[in-house]
Parts: C-alpha cells; sequence; structure tokens
C-alpha cells in the first residue's frame, strides 16, 4: 500500500506557512477548508441514501447497526452509536460502536490495532454478529486492515456490508456492497485526518442514524418523538415536543398530558390529536409500527374504535 498516494496524507498547499499565521488567520484559513467537509458528503448522497435504505430494512427485520473503526474513526463511529438510545429511545445494543484496541482506545492512542483484521473478527464473534445486521467499516484513509478484516467476516455471514471513508478508490470499498466515499483531500495539518475527514465522518454517520431512525417511526414532523427523558432537561424537552406536536401554548397542560399517557411522548400526541385513550393510542401505535402519522390516521378511520 503506497500511503503517499491517499489523498488524505498529501501535504496542503494552501496551509504551508500554518506555523506563521496569526490565531485568527489560522482559524480562518481551517473554517474556510473545513466548509470543504460538507461538499465532500454531498458527493457521497447517493451512497448514504442507499445505506439508509437498507440499514432501515435490516432493522425492521430483527438486524442491528454496527460501526467498526479505529482511531478517530473508531471514537466517532461508538459516540453515534451511544447517542441513539436517549435521543431515539432505541435499545443499548441495536446500535453497537467497535473500536480496535477496545473501550482502552477510546481515551488512548492503540494504534497497532489498526492493522490486525483478526482483531474486528474476533470483536465481531463476540457480539454475535449475524445475517440480519449492518457492518459499518469506518476509515478516513480506506486502507485499515481492521475494517477490511471485520467487513470480509461479515460480508461471509450474509450481513450487509458498507465501508465509509475520505478517499477515492478507497481498498476497503472493494470489501463492502455500499461504498461511501467522501474525497475530503489534504488536511490543513498534513496528514492529520481528525480534522476535515472526521468531520465529515461525522457528518456522514448523523446521516445514518438519524435518517435510519426517521425511516423507522421514531421522529414526527422534526420532533425526536422516542427519546428517552432521562434527566431534568430531557424532562422540560419532552413536554415542549407535545407542545409543539400539538400547539398547546401551556406548558402545565402539555406536562399533564404527557403524564396521563405515560410520560410517552408518542402516546400523549395520539392522544390528543384523534381522542382517543391512552390504551388506544399505545394500540394504534403498536399496530402501527410506531409510526404517529400512521397511528392517528389508523384511528380516524375508525379502525381503533374511534374517529
Amino acid at each position: 500500500m503506497k500511503f503517499e498516494n491517499l489523498s488524505t496524507e498529501q501535504v496542503n498547499e494552501e496551509s504551508l506557512n500554518l506555523d506563521m499565521l496569526t490565531p485568527l488567520e489560522a482559524a480562518a484559513l481551517m473554517n474556510r477548508m473545513d466548509r470543504q467537509a460538507a461538499d465532500a458528503v454531498e458527493q457521497a448522497l447517493p451512497q448514504i441514501a442507499e445505506a439508509v435504505e437498507k440499514i432501515a430494512a435490516r432493522i425492521k427485520a430483527g438486524g442491528r447497526l454496527i460501526y467498526i473503526g479505529a482511531g478517530t474513526s473508531g471514537r466517532l463511529g461508538v459516540l453515534d452509536a451511544s447517542e441513539c438510545p436517549p435521543t431515539f429511545g432505541t435499545d443499548e445494543g441495536l446500535v453497537v460502536g467497535l473500536i480496535a484496541g477496545g473501550d482502552y482506545a477510546l481515551r488512548h492512542a492503540v494504534e497497532r490495532a489498526e492493522d490486525k483484521p483478526e482483531l474486528a473478527v474476533e470483536a465481531l464473534k463476540e457480539i454475535g454478529l449475524n445475517e440480519k445486521d449492518c457492518l459499518v467499516g469506518i476509515s478516513a484513509s480506506g486502507y485499515a486492515p481492521y475494517c477490511v478484516g471485520g467487513l470480509d467476516y461479515a460480508r461471509s455471514l450474509g450481513a450487509l456490508t458498507i465501508g465509509l471513508s475520505c478517499n477515492r478508490g478507497a481498498i476497503q470499498s472493494q470489501h463492502a456492497q455500499i461504498a461511501i466515499e467522501m474525497p475530503t483531500g489534504a488536511e490543513i495539518l498534513s496528514g492529520s485526518t481528525r480534522l476535515r475527514a472526521g468531520t465529515a465522518t461525522k457528518m456522514a454517520l448523523n446521516m445514518l442514524t438519524t435518517l435510519t431512525m426517521v425511516q423507522l417511526g421514531k421522529v414526527y414532523g422534526n420532533l425526536m418523538v422516542d427519546m428517552k427523558p432521562t434527566n431534568q432537561k430531557l424532562q422540560d424537552r419532552a413536554i415542549r415536543i407535545v407542545q409543539k406536536a400539538l400547539d398547546i401554548q401551556d406548558k402545565a397542560e402539555a406536562d399533564a398530558l404527557l403524564e396521563s399517557a405515560g410520560r410517552d411522548v408518542k402516546t400523549a400526541i395520539v392522544m390528543r390529536s384523534t381522542g382517543a385513550a391512552k390504551e388506544q393510542a399505545q394500540e394504534a401505535l403498536r399496530v402501527n409500527e410506531g409510526f404517529v402519522r400512521r397511528a392517528q390516521t389508523w384511528l380516524r378511520e375508525g379502525r381503533g374504535g374511534t374517529r
């Protein structure tokens, strides 16, 4: 592998005098270059959309979304996975992030782990990867043997494989069914892919999970109606979501409605918008796979015993 041919390993000609710039000049240059991360992601939108559709279908059939990566890429995968339960009310094991070197590598550099494909296989076996699952290999360079090994193992089982990288023609793309390539180019600090490549990676991961959850009925309008109100801030947010969804001005009224719905945002919305009792609203949501709009239509058409 000739690393010098990777665009993410090139020397950035625009920042050759980085050490001579004032902090403001350097920040302005960095900000200007970071905007290009969004452009790189835009080039991969068709592949991201395809991945979302197939991930959602797999999850509906009982599968999981699993991320693997090394270094910054692995940390970003773990971060994105860890944010799904509080944001979308998912079970802890639905979206999983694995990093080369294990949890120790979240805070410490374990660079050699990236070069060991067998570590990915071991980690995937440990969590019981199967043919229903989706595996996303995250590697800025698109080279990491850890990711390639994981993708090959996943394909051998029949799992959906997705390669996410920041170079064109990435090696791991050849080992994945869907190749998401976001060419972010040379970094302002040459070779430091925690920068622009990391930003593009986070953008793509945001899309994968957020848009998958939309497909799973965990969003109503643009509201996170399956969130878990696990602290005071989130409890207040749940009340405000009910207010916004139902155009309720009085916070106490929304809180009372939420309480009558068992502190479940979706149930509260369906109850108030259709006139259904709590049990009817819950049944409508169950029958309609958690989609609020479908549950509302179902009840209004009289299939739930009320209009």
